[in-house]
């Protein structure tokens, strides 16, 4: 790799950070990386359930060196929520592990905000802006919506980042590998964030890959809210393993269709239909089996999102034999409480979920703790990872995920 000055006298002091560029050059190489690029952002994922006892070795071994992030560094959703373990009879010691994980972080200089939709609360990048962020929904997102330039950064590649203020330039840091090679056209309507899972799910099992960058053509008319479009990311990053999206006439990089391609050839062109969302999504039938869990989640929710529950939970309770989980970060969370939102959602039964997605919380456990089997979310992404833990997942639009989930408050009264 070419190396800079600057790099060149990192590397000459052989000490901790020294380490770090050299990881990040090894990685460079065996991309195929010509030299770094700096980073203006560093998003870490990393969860002590995940990374184990060694990744928690690794961290403490950074802070013992004196190392410092010399870029802002932030970190993802973790996996559980302090304040909530033992009704999710979360173990003690996952507490204390990610209590020390914290304090590392924290070390380090990482905000451990413990958030996916920092892109919505924290921090969002510019367009041709260079980051390195770790969460596939994120990355995409950055990526396709905002015109940032990320990989998948590994939770080490992006720690590293951080602490170097560089990442090696390989992957969609290049013009090259950001042009569409494949065009889904829309003609389902688009009404519910469920959709945009679908579309996302449909996408992204067709042109199935890390190199692929699908171009999205939506009827006239329909313009994408920032949560659609997270769970486009979402579920696309889920479905086909990609980082990178453009929505014609929307993104950034995609005023047409001809800019978003570009002279790249195209793998073939596809159409969304009515049909084919259909296809994705179940229906809350009247007198149907009340599932065991419905959850809100992956990604964490924004306000608006919150705000929306709350107006279709007016009125309404949670079912005794069902379970309903949102989860946000704690920064919407507090917003949701100063508003009065928090207060409809816990009335009407609600577990309310801070710093986490819940799908990282263990929920091939809670299955069997809870004796949890049917699940229904409005999130596509949540459907297809819950397969592998043994769940039978529905999708369904967000109003029919609240009437699967809840009763009339005239008629639970009645039923006591």
């Amino acid at each position: 790799m070419i190396l800079t000055q600057e790099e060149q006298e990192i590397l000459e002091q052989g000490d901790a950070r020294a380490e770090a560029l050299r990881e990040q050059i090894q990685v460079g190489e065996f991309f195929g990386a010509e030299r770094m690029v700096p980073v203006a952002n560093a998003h870490f994922t990393g969860d002590p359930e995940v990374f184990g006892a060694a990744g928690i070795a690794y961290l403490e071994r950074m802070t013992n060196a004196g190392l410092k992030v010399v870029v802002p560094t932030s970190r993802n959703a973790t996996c559980v929520d302090l304040d909530q373990m033992e009704s999710f009879q979360q173990l003690a010691s996952l507490a204390k592990e990610e209590v020390g994980v914290r304090k590392s972080l924290t070390t380090l200089g990482v905000l451990v905000v413990n958030t996916c939709i920092g892109y919505q609360t924290l921090y969002q990048p510019r367009l041709g802006e260079h980051v390195a962020w770790g969460d596939t929904g994120t990355v995409a997102y950055a990526n396709s919506v905002l015109g940032a330039r990320s990989n998948y950064e590994a939770g080490t590649a992006s720690l590293l980042a951080g602490i170097t203020g560089r990442t090696p330039g390989y992957g969609f840091h290049l013009d090259e590998n950001r042009r569409a090679n494949a065009v889904v056209t829309v003609t389902a309507e688009m009404t519910d964030l469920a959709h945009w899972g679908a579309l996302g799910a449909f996408a992204g099992s067709a042109y199935r890959g890390y190199d692929n960058v699908p171009a999205i053509v939506l009827p006239e008319g329909v313009v994408p809210s920032s949560d659609a479009l997270k769970h486009l990311a979402a579920a696309i990053a889920s479905y086909g393993s990609m980082a990178m999206f453009h929505v014609v006439g929307h993104t950034p990089e995609a005023a047409t269709l001809e800019q978003a391609c570009g002279n790249r050839k195209r793998l073939g062109e596809a159409e969304f239909g009515q049909t084919d969302l259909e296809g994705y999504l179940g229906r809350a039938e009247p007198g149907a089996a009340a599932p065991d869990v419905v959850v809100f989640t992956a990604p964490q929710l924004s306000l608006f999102e919150m705000q929306g529950l709350a107006q279709k939970l007016q009125g309404r309770k949670v079912k005794a034999e069902t379970k309903l989980i949102i989860t946000t970060n704690r920064s919407v969370f507090v917003e949701a409480e100063r508003t009065g939102l928090l207060e409809v959602l816990m009335g009407a039964g609600a577990a309310i979920l801070q710093d986490t997605c819940w799908y990282l919380m263990d929920p091939a456990q809670q299955r069997k703790d809870f004796g949890w089997n049917t699940l229904v979310t409005n999130s596509a992404k949540l459907a297809n990872i819950v397969k592998a833990h043994g769940y039978a997942p529905t999708i369904m639009t967000t109003g029919d995920c609240i009437l699967a989930a809840t009763v009339p408050v005239e008629s639970q009264a009645k039923e006591s």
